[in-house]
């Protein structure tokens, strides 16, 4: 599984997707892209068994169009995945769904893919989708694996005799490509195993050439490492780098503010100074303000083009809500219980729950079901505030601080969680945000992710319908209402008595304890009601 210690900005402030959700759809693209990438030729057809909350949910979220666009090779951001089972007829690809929900799998989120090749070929890849786009290859032909696709993988299948693994390391060393990670997998001593190899490096073709030529080697499949931010070359050496990230890892809230005061910095600081370590360690280019600018962008556009051309949703429940609330705002004002930075914060947050849900592109902040909170608050400061570009990068490094802190101590998945791992950290992120860009300290903008968190504890997830479309989209209204009350708290020197690292504990003690029917599953809280039922029913 994911190193969480490794978790970059991408991770957290992102991905940039087509919606509508990041687990259910970029991490489901994800599983499949990677399988795909472990057969020799495009497979003729493709058989796709969810499990747990992908057998429930999993149309409604748009996992069947996303497997479908990851086995045709589309990226997380291609708004053809909208189209993808039209044009994976026209290339001539068989794909059959079925959805187990008799039984249950390890993770809530779980597909097996028995992927067919022209010449007869068989291969079985189990996946998971581990929240915010992330995904995990956990098998492959019944052998336990663990493939993430952080690295570019070379996945090797071979009989289990002395001598393979050195031929194996020496084919790609002798290429000058550094082995990050090797581990082998196998059912028993002497039968087939697997070599799964992470590398810092692209793998040549001549590489799998050499190491095919063992007559051991049954056959090597590369998996090109995903979600890379192109950028310039590291500026840092390995060793530098190793020595930053050393320096600049936090794994609580309580060490972030220890570092930020030791090294007199901010939060954006200092998960700036992290980040461009792990850049440098993962032999890339940092390229963070360009990530963060296209980022903002997609925001912007995502937030405010609904309001003037309002899109209906995939499933129908939700659209033109965000122009109904900018048309109201727009009178004289009389009738309106919210200040101007209120009203466009709430109808931001509409805006791009309408984009998600109606698989337009969107940024994950943390995840896709709650992409509208973060937004909405950046956004409607910006505007009422005059805060400039810069600081707008400040705030989503804040944000990207206090959620890695969240994944790396509880949990960002709705399906692990229930809605206070997605709204309830999209909130806790904002504040936080909010408190840096308008001037505050360190101390208190987790003091104000804290009072977020713990407004939003116990939220449960019960999307109707299993669609990220209500009670989402009005989740994320209120919750960037949340985050804004909550960073002027603390702004105003409120003390918290329970801080940022026990509130997270504590929200992570919530989410284990809730019941599967309150964890995306659709089958409880507002989901299970008779009007949401009925209108289930309705749909067939």
């Amino acid at each position: 599984m994911k190193n969480l210690k490794f978790q970059s900005v991408f991770d957290i402030i992102g991905p940039v997707m087509v919606g509508p959700s990041s687990s259910h759809t970029a991490g489901a693209l994800a599983i499949a892209k990677m399988a795909r990438n472990l057969c020799a030729q495009p497979p003729a057809r493709v058989t796709f068994t969810l499990y747990g909350s992908f057998a429930h949910t999993g149309s409604g979220h748009g996992t069947d169009k996303a497997l479908v666009a990851g086995m045709l090779g589309f990226d997380a951001c291609d708004l053809e995945i909208r189209d993808s089972f039209s044009i994976a007829r026209d290339r001539g690809l068989d794909v059959e769904f079925v959805r187990e929900t008799r039984r249950d799998a390890d993770h809530p989120n779980t597909v097996d893919i028995v992927m067919e090749e022209p010449d007869a070929t068989r291969l079985e890849v189990r996946g998971v989708s581990v929240g915010g786009g992330a995904a995990v290859i956990t098998r492959i032909d019944g052998i336990d694996v663990d493939v993430t696709g952080e690295h570019t993988s070379v996945v090797i299948r071979q009989r289990d005799e002395r001598g393979v693994l050195a031929h194996i390391a020496s084919c790609i060393a002798e290429r000058g490509v550094n082995i990050a990670t090797t581990r082998m997998y196998r059912t028993r001593r002497g039968a087939t195993a697997y070599t799964v190899m992470e590398t810092d490096d692209a793998i040549p073709p001549q590489v799998r050439s050499l190491i095919a030529e063992h007559e051991s080697i049954l056959d090597v499949r590369v998996i090109p490492a995903m979600n890379r931010i192109a950028a310039s070359a590291p500026a840092l050496d390995e060793a530098s780098a190793e020595e930053r990230f050393d320096a600049f890892d936090f794994t609580s809230g309580a060490e972030l503010i220890a570092l930020c005061a030791a090294e007199k910095c901010s939060i954006a600081h200092a998960y700036r100074m992290r980040e461009e370590a792990l850049c440098a360690l993962d032999g890339r280019g940092a390229g963070i303000d360009e990530y963060l600018d296209r980022v903002l962008s997609i925001m912007e556009a995502s937030a405010t083009e609904p309001a003037d051309a309002p899109l209906r949703s995939t499933g129908g429940l939700i659209g033109g809500e965000a122009k109904a609330l900018r048309d109201a705002a727009d009178d004289d004002g009389s009738s309106s219980l919210l200040d101007a930075l209120s009203s466009d914060a709430v109808a931001f947050a509409l805006a791009v729950l309408e984009t998600n849900a109606a698989m337009g592109r969107i940024v994950a902040a943390p995840t896709a079901g709650s992409a509208g909170g973060g937004p909405a608050v950046l956004l409607a400061l910006a505007k009422h505030r005059d805060i400039p570009r810069d600081t707008l990068r400040e705030g989503l490094l804040t944000a990207a601080a206090v959620g890695h802190l969240i994944a790396r101590n509880a949990s960002v998945s709705g399906a692990e969680g229930g809605c206070q791992a997605e709204v309830g950290s999209a909130a806790g992120m904002a504040a936080a945000a909010a408190v840096a860009m308008t001037g505050g300290t360190a101390s208190q903008a987790l003091d104000a992710a804290s009072n977020a968190l713990t407004c939003l504890m116990g939220l449960v997830c019960d999307p109707v319908g299993g669609l990220v479309e209500i009670p989402c989209q009005k989740r994320n209204a209120t919750a960037a209402l949340t985050a804004l009350a909550s960073a002027q708290i603390a702004l105003a020197g409120v003390a918290n008595l329970v801080g940022f690292d026990e509130t997270v504990a504590a929200m992570d003690a919530v989410g284990r304890t809730l019941p599967f029917e309150l964890r995306e599953s659709a089958l409880g809280g507002i989901a299970a009601t008779p009007s949401a039922c009925a209108w289930c029913a309705g749909r067939g």
